[in-house]
């Protein structure tokens, strides 16, 4: 294991940073201006702006621990304004889900919207 590693990286690892990645670009392809969103309790993703509309998202590979959810939704509950909040996430359990107005998407579902 310790060669395939080497070889070719720890993929588990680096998968949350992938989707982070593919969610950024996939933002800027639709048009919108996106930032990281500093706040006093933590770090939001993104904070992706067009057209005088601003949407908050959190990207996740999963979220079925319950920790990993709170740690997720943390910051998205600490935005207190009634514009639109993501999580998206890899997984398919749970993939509509909706926390107190902040809604759980399955992020390969979200990438097809669009097309």
């Amino acid at each position: 294991e310790f060669h395939h590693n080497l070889i070719v990286g720890n993929t588990s690892r680096d998968t949350g940073h992938i989707l982070e990645n593919i969610v950024f670009l996939e933002l800027i392809r639709r048009g919108y201006t996106v930032y990281v969103g500093q706040l006093a309790k933590g770090e939001v993703d993104f904070v992706a702006e067009k057209a005088g509309i601003t949407e908050y998202y959190q990207v996740s590979e999963t979220v079925l621990d319950p920790n990993t959810l709170n740690r997720e939704l943390a910051p998205l509950e600490a935005i207190n304004d009634q514009y639109s909040k993501f999580l998206l996430t890899l997984d398919e359990l749970n993939k509509n889900a909706n926390y107190d107005g902040i809604q759980q998407r399955n992020v390969l579902e979200w990438l097809l919207e669009s097309c």
